[in-house]
Order: structure tokens, then sequence, then C-alpha cells
């Protein structure tokens, strides 16, 4: 399986982006996606999942402002990006789970099996 993430940029506060994540292979509608996040000098964090089934994920700090989705037909995980803040600033990886529920470990980087390249997203104030 191969992701690849794009759609990052740079916004100011208050704007919003939409990342993609384009997965390769024909069983996409199985699989479990997330979104994670690295900020310069910080450890790679949980930002939201969403099953196979459409049950989403998310981490209380962007809880109203972000919106995880998937399109199957198109191989593809988006996730809406709202009131951005500057310290949404990072690099966002998405990652794919070949079991596509995930519990209550979705915020697990170890539950998933493939990670794509990273794109950047700058908040600037």
């Amino acid at each position: 399986v191969q992701l690849q993430a794009s759609g990052g940029g740079l916004v100011q506060a208050g704007g919003s982006l939409r990342l993609s994540c384009a997965a390769s292979g024909r069983t996409f509608s199985r699989y479990g996606m997330g979104w994670f996040r690295q900020a310069p000098g910080k450890e790679r964090e949980f930002v939201a999942a969403i099953s196979w089934s459409g049950s989403t994920y998310y981490t209380d700090s962007v809880k109203g402002r972000f919106t995880i989705s998937r399109d199957n037909a198109k191989n593809t995980v988006y996730l809406q990006m709202n009131s951005l803040k500057p310290e949404d600033t990072a690099v966002y990886y998405c990652a794919a789970r070949v079991a596509g529920a995930f519990g209550s470990r979705a915020f697990d980087s170890g539950q998933y099996n493939y990670w794509g390249q990273g794109t950047l997203v700058t908040v600037s104030s």
C-alpha cells in the first residue's frame, strides 16, 4: 500500500486547508485511516482517524475544527481543517491500518501498517 498526502501549505490563523491522502490498492474501503502530525522538536501525535465503517476519532485539540472523511470510490481520505491556529503547524502524515476497525486504539501509531510521506502545514499568526 502506498499513501500520497497532499494539500499542505501556508495559511493565516483562522483559515482553512483540506489535506488529501490517496491510497493505492483495491481494498482501501476495508482500511482504517488516520492522520498524525509532528511539529518541530515534538513527538508525532494523533490527530484524527476513520474506521472502515465510518466511525471517527479526534484528539481533543482539534474537535470541532477538523473533520476526517473518506471517499472509497477515489481511494482517498481527507482532513478538512478549519479555524487553524499557529499550534497546528506541523508535518501531517496519513496512515493506514489493514484491520479496518480501531476499537479504542485509533490514537496509537503502532496500530497502523503503512505511512505516507507527510505534507507541511504552516499557520501564521
